[in-house]
């Protein structure tokens, strides 16, 4: 059976509106990835949106992420529009929150937990829809590269997939060019053109589940989550969508400047860290 998590929306339950599975990337290369998903969840085999230890092994029937901002830009909005019983502008705002808390996990885990970063660029990310549980079911491609820095066991290795860079100011550079500038800036253009809802609140999403999966992590990586997150955050331009906050029981809580739209379904919903709940 499946277990069922919560994210920072009372939307993402089951958050198993997104599958993301890593290809056959050797498994060292994504141990400390797999290592805190299992401190996060109790296990990497079985969470909602994650393939079995992140791994796919067969790449037939899949499709380049790329095409999500154009052929496939439909089937994903229509199947949000379907799930969540939403009109088209808070069906694209949910659809685009959904996928990218689960794309961005394991680069988010990679740099919180050993400053080891899959690039996940939408040609080395996969998709299909043939699951009919997630929202959409994405992959990596077998070769995809992994940055690392100079310190990291493997970065004289020698394999072709490893990309040393010099410092952590180049990896978070390499954060930001693979995951927003290469994957999620052409979906979120597609999805702006397409629905009436503006860029900053869809960066908003993007904000809080980059935030959210460091603090959802927060036994089982070192630091300081509140310093992981400004850096990260800082990284993609986002700094100012989320404010972190002490809560009731000293841990830290996020607060949303931006809305996913919840409110508008149905049912409304109001997040835990929703910039419209009242006090």
């Amino acid at each position: 059976m499946r277990k069922e998590y919560r994210g920072d929306s009372a939307t993402s339950a089951p958050v198993t509106s997104i599958t993301l599975e890593l290809t056959q990337i050797r498994p060292r290369l994504l141990a400390p990835v797999t290592s805190t998903l299992r401190g996060m969840f109790g296990t990497s085999t079985e969470i909602p949106g994650l393939a079995p230890d992140l791994v796919v092994r067969d790449l037939a029937g899949w499709t380049p992420a790329a095409r999500l901002a154009d052929v496939h830009l439909d089937t994903l909005l229509d199947t949000a529009r379907r799930r969540w019983n939403a009109q088209p502008h808070a069906a694209a705002a949910l659809a685009w929150k959904a996928y990218t808390y689960w794309l961005a996990l394991p680069a988010v885990l990679g740099f919180a937990s050993a400053r080891r970063v899959p690039l996940l660029t939408a040609t080395d990310v996969v998709m299909h829809f043939d699951d009919p549980r997630p929202l959409v079911t994405l992959g990596l491609r077998p070769d995809i590269p992994v940055a690392v820095l100079p310190s990291d066991p493997i970065a004289f290795s020698g394999r072709p997939e490893v990309k040393v860079v010099p410092d952590e100011e180049a990896l978070l550079g390499e954060f930001r060019r693979s995951l927003l500038d290469e994957h999620l800036t052409p979906l979120l253009d597609a999805i702006h053109g397409r629905v009436r809802l503006g860029k900053r609140t869809l960066l908003g999403s993007l904000a809080s589940g980059v935030a959210y999966g460091v603090l959802r992590s927060a036994d089982a990586i070192p630091g300081s989550s509140a310093e992981t997150i400004d850096l990260l955050l800082g990284s993609l331009g986002v700094r100012d969508l989320i404010e972190l906050h002490p809560g009731p029981t000293g841990n830290l809580e996020l607060k949303r400047k931006t809305c996913c739209l919840a409110f508008t379904l149905p049912r409304p919903k109001v997040c835990p860290g929703c910039c419209i709940k009242t006090p």
